[in-house]
């Protein structure tokens, strides 16, 4: 199916078709990316009252129980009840059906290299998505000033971020406190790397806490809370996928919980003169 559209004055067309999907498969069997040393998920077949959820087993049909930690074992998308006391389901975000959405590639550096701050607890060998460079990819892209939704690919992009352990000796890149401050222009962040957090911040999440505009500290929805943005970790964006302009499809199953496993789908846009 092709559509035809308007954003800000431009007319643009897609083809359903050539819809490009960012979520890292999850491999229940084998190798799966994880974050913070949570167990890895699993599925296992139904077993109860003399039923076996396996047609290998001798049972009618398969069944599986799943156990997965979302913010851990995958891509997946996170509401801002992730770091409040109030719920508000990541299910029932209703986001619209397409989103402009720009794409852009960055290069990690050191927070030492560029100069660029974060809290608590910054050394100077961490590496980061900095500011300056996000702004540099940002300059380049004119219609990320009208997008909901950004899209960040970290270089080097390599294929092992599929099924790449992240602990202590192999600890993921982040967001300097300047880029995150980039950031608030949008109202969906998606990211290649497991959280926009240092991974051992002292429990301090403040990333997160500017994004949503939750006080340091404070674990309560404010009058200024961002409520209805979000942000979508451990996605997949392959080497050719070029950066640019897309609509976005962000494909979040009715979970009333803080997180849950997601499959955001874009389509590319082709400008009409």
């Amino acid at each position: 199916m092709k559509l035809t559209l308007t954003l800000n004055g431009c007319t643009y067309r897609t083809d359903t078709e050539k819809a490009l999907n960012l979520a890292i498969p999850l491999n229940f069997d084998g190798a799966q990316p994880n974050h913070f040393g949570a167990p890895v998920a699993r599925a296992e077949p139904l077993e109860a009252d003399g039923f076996v959820g396996d047609t290998r087993r001798g049972g009618s049909c398969n069944v599986s129980q799943l156990t997965l930690v979302p913010h851990c074992n995958g891509t997946h998308t996170e509401s801002v009840s992730h770091i409040v006391d109030e719920l508000v389901p990541v299910g029932e975000l209703l986001t619209p059906l397409l989103l402009p959405c720009i794409v852009v590639s960055v290069t990690a550096e050191t927070l030492g290299s560029c100069n660029e701050n974060y809290t608590p607890n910054p050394e100077a060998g961490d590496l980061v998505v900095s500011g300056r460079r996000l702004a540099e990819a940002l300059s380049q892209q004119p219609a990320a000033n009208h997008c909901a939704a950004i899209v960040i690919r970290t270089l080097p992009n390599d294929e092992e971020k599929c099924r790449r352990a992240y602990a202590e000796g192999q600890p993921p890149v982040f967001f300097s406190s300047e880029a995150m401050q980039l950031l608030l222009t949008f109202d969906h962040l998606l990211v290649d790397f497991p959280s926009i957090d240092k991974m051992y911040d002292e429990g301090a999440l403040d990333n997160h806490h500017r994004f949503w505009q939750i006080a340091a500290g404070s674990h309560s929805v404010g009058a200024g809370t961002r409520n209805r943005c979000t942000v979508t970790e451990m996605v997949y964006v392959p080497d050719d996928v070029a950066d640019g302009l897309y609509l976005l499809n962000l494909q979040i199953p009715a979970f009333r919980t803080d997180a849950a496993p997601s499959r955001p789908v874009l389509m590319p846009l082709e400008e009409i003169e």
